[in-house]
């Protein structure tokens, strides 16, 4: 699977990256450190899969998201962050993003990018029930 992957944060993408690359099946194609960065290299990585933190300079994680699904309605994108909300999570819906994940709980985000390939959505009250 081809995982882009969009965070500011230099040592956290490094993390996560080498966290995903555990997974023999997931290559991540291409890296962003920006909202704007990612509208602007998105279509030359063709993800199956995008994970975006969601505050980040320039365009946040939400604008960037609205932005590619207005593009592409079935582009998946899994949020990261580091302080969830159900306020976050509603936007992050309507923004059309699949999932939501603690940027600190790597477990989350390994189950989220399972279900989410798969055609699903991950969300805390999803995941708990």
């Amino acid at each position: 699977m081809r995982i882009f992957l969009v965070d500011d944060n230099a040592m956290a993408r490094s993390a996560i990256k080498a966290a995903l690359q555990q997974h023999s099946e997931w290559v991540v194609v291409g890296e962003a450190s920006s909202g704007r960065q990612a509208l602007e290299t998105f279509r030359r990585h063709q993800p199956q899969l995008t994970v975006m933190d969601f505050k980040m300079p320039d365009m946040n994680g939400l604008e960037a998201a609205r932005r590619l699904t207005e593009r592409d309605p079935d582009v998946r994108i899994l949020m990261i962050t580091t302080d969830p909300s159900s306020q976050l999570e509603q936007e992050a819906k309507r923004a059309g993003i699949k999932g939501l994940c603690p940027k600190d709980e790597m477990h989350c985000l390994e189950d989220a990018i399972d279900v989410v390939i798969r055609g699903g959505t991950y969300f805390s009250q999803e995941a708990v029930a």
